[in-house]
């Protein structure tokens, strides 16, 4: 039995699906897809490592538990309803059918040539570390039970609904033709709007912008990176849902674009009289992983450089300019996320045609922005009411006694450093009263 309603990136899978065939199951696909399952899943914890690492000693746990807790949340919730709400036949184009609520329904059918349960987890992937992206516009601040709901929430009813408009054929940015091989609208967009807006709600950290709070590990930092580049690999190369030819050309422009976006970052913090720095080529990478998401499998090699480098240089002024947004966006998650996601996806539809991908380059760059306008709408304000809402039931921010003197113990009983190391990474203070 096959699964009906697959999304775009299982259409262009490469040769699985040959023309008035029947799909068969394929055992090597199934092993490739069961790996970059687990390869995505992985990303999870490294941002954790990654946040952690730029945040203060007093709030690291805190800060890595976020993401970690939206791999339970996310994990419970997509198989409940997410996955129908994204994926489910008999829907409309703006919502999946509930057919199936508790992934009913999926045994022994096929997504393309891989049993549905295996897209099924693939995709709760996806889920997962787009809501945890959003934890690093709040670290330090929000109660971690708000957090919960919020999320919760977010997941259901931002999430799900943007994944089925993009990448399920009943969606109505999939019929319009809209590009996302894997996830720049759904994910990078919606989380980096997301957390600029939670980050207005709540308000900034008590002495910003007069207070730097610097990162308290940058090896932390680079073990996240390493693991978030590693991960990514799965993340865009599996979004082909078959090992092929596919599966092949994402897998090098995620190679080629990080490596471009990171020398182009480390380019812009030399420039003048600065150096070049450890945390500037951990943020390079990932900024140049969030710009090829949408772009990897339609774009050949060489326009992947210039993905990496439009990516890293639209992302690192937006960090130089952060504070004329006027929100304190704490680890920079709109910048990075946020506008590389939309550099990324207006480029595909600028440079699909160098792999024959899309429509003409002029349609296909009309497609490319309503698909962002809808996202970054839908995701702003669909989260501001959600914010609202969770507010209404329980307070968004701790106390400012428990964010002076830290997350980790209030909220979770437990100190990442033993005492005599809870210095580092402590705010500098800048001036004034």
């Amino acid at each position: 039995m096959i699964q009906k309603g697959f999304p775009l990136m299982a259409l262009l899978a490469g040769g699985a699906l040959a023309q008035g065939a029947a799909p068969e199951l394929s055992s090597g696909d199934t092993a490739w897809m069961l790996v970059s399952a687990a390869l995505v899943l992985l990303m999870t914890p490294g941002l954790a490592f990654f946040y952690g690492g730029l945040t203060r000693t007093q709030s690291v746990l805190n800060t890595m538990m976020m993401s970690m807790v939206s791999i339970g949340v996310v994990g419970v919730l997509w198989m409940l309803a997410g996955y129908t709400l994204a994926f489910g036949e008999g829907g409309n184009a703006l919502i999946g059918g509930l057919n199936h609520l508790g992934l009913d329904g999926l045994k022994d059918t096929l997504t393309g040539t891989i049993p549905t349960y295996v897209f099924a987890a693939f995709q709760a992937m996806f889920a997962i570390i787009a809501l945890a992206l959003i934890s690093g516009a709040v670290v330090e601040r929000m109660r971690f039970g708000a957090f919960v709901l919020f999320g919760a929430l977010w997941s259901l009813l931002i999430y799900s609904p943007l994944a089925h408009w993009v990448w399920s054929a009943d969606g109505w940015l999939f019929k319009d033709g809209a590009l996302d091989f894997a996830g720049g609208t759904v994910i990078h967009i919606s989380a980096g709007v997301s957390a600029l807006v939670a980050a207005f709600v709540i308000g900034p950290r008590i002495g910003f912008p007069r207070t730097v709070h610097v990162p308290h590990n940058v090896p932390l930092v680079l073990l996240g990176a390493g693991l978030l580049w590693f991960g990514w690999m799965g993340f865009n190369a599996g979004s082909a849902l078959s090992a092929g030819h596919t599966a092949a050309l994402a897998f090098v422009t995620t190679l080629i674009a990080p490596a471009a976006a990171m020398l182009t970052w480390l380019l812009w913090e030399s420039s003048g009289h600065g150096k070049p720095t450890a945390v500037g080529a951990a943020t390079g990478l990932v900024v140049g992983l969030v710009a090829i998401t949408p772009a990897c499998a339609f774009v050949s090699p060489w326009a992947a450089v210039l993905v990496g480098v439009l990516g890293a240089t639209a992302s690192y002024w937006t960090v130089q300019a952060k504070h004329r947004l006027g929100a304190d966006d704490s680890l920079d998650v709109f910048a990075c996320h946020g506008v590389a996601g939309i550099v990324g996806a207006l480029l595909t539809g600028a440079l699909a045609w160098t792999t024959g991908q899309g429509k003409p380059i002029g349609d296909q760059m009309v497609t490319q922005l309503i698909s962002v306008l809808a996202s970054v709408l839908y995701a702003g304000l669909g989260s501001w009411l959600l914010l609202r809402l969770v507010n209404v039931v329980t307070p968004l921010r701790v106390p400012a006694s428990q964010e002076l003197t830290g997350m980790d113990l209030h909220a979770h009983r437990e100190q990442g450093y033993s005492e005599n190391e809870t210095g580092l990474g402590a705010p500098i203070f800048l001036g004034g009263d």
